[in-house]
């Protein structure tokens, strides 16, 4: 296996290439900034330049890898088109390209609530509607695919055990981003979270369930 990771510098996606780096998962992650990858990314992976609204880019680095892990999002601006390009065109070249070459398995990162239009993170230049279009289109390409839905993102490691539901059935709650790494790399191995869309918060007082039960809890 060798994972290509798309959003690479970001919050999720830096604990998404240190968790398959643990793994000893090869990984090459496609940055648009390369000093600041250096600054953020353990020395164990590949970097290449390259933006996923530039399919010739992505096509050239994806190469030899055979899964994708993608955790892009637009970041808050006052550009209106940011979230059309980065979450929806951005990962519909991804998922065009994955398609192309035959990739084994593509993980994509999105939120909870994508479901709901009249959300107040809609006002935010439809950032959830979106998110939603992506993943219709993943869900459409025909490949083997996991969508995982996180609460609220939380930058430090608060505890509490992952609780994993099926497609809008969680509609609050937030979770550490170390924990959504982890779920998605998980993701890779376990039969069970193939072709699934889940939603994933993280809760105190709970028992910590291992994910091949989480996965298989969800329909």
């Amino acid at each position: 296996m060798k994972a290509f990771v798309a959003g690479a510098t970001g919050g999720t996606g830096r604990h998404i290439v240190a968790e398959l780096i643990k793994r000893g998962i090869p990984v090459r992650a496609m940055v648009r900034d390369l000093k600041t990858a250096q600054a953020i990314l353990p020395p164990e992976a590949e970097l290449v330049v390259g933006n996923v609204l530039q399919k010739a880019a992505i096509e050239e680095a994806i190469a030899d890898c055979n899964v994708i892990l993608c955790a892009t999002g637009a970041r808050p601006s006052l550009d209106p088109f940011g979230p059309l390009q980065v979450d929806y065109l951005g990962t519909k070249n991804l998922i065009d390209v994955a398609k192309a070459k035959q990739i084994e398995h593509f993980v994509i990162v999105t939120s909870l609530c994508t479901s709901l239009f009249f959300h107040p993170l809609n006002l935010f230049w439809l950032v959830l509607f979106w998110k939603k279009q992506a993943e219709k289109y993943l869900k459409a390409s025909g490949l083997t695919y996991t969508i995982v839905r996180p609460g609220g993102l939380k930058n430090e490691d608060s505890g509490g055990a992952v609780v994993m539901s099926a497609a809008d059935t969680l509609f609050e709650g937030s979770i550490p981003r170390i924990k959504v790494a982890q779920i998605c790399v998980d993701a890779l191995t376990q039969p069970d979270a193939r072709n699934k869309v889940v939603e994933i918060v993280a809760k105190s007082g709970l028992e910590e369930q291992t994910s091949d039960r989480l996965f298989a809890s969800v329909a």
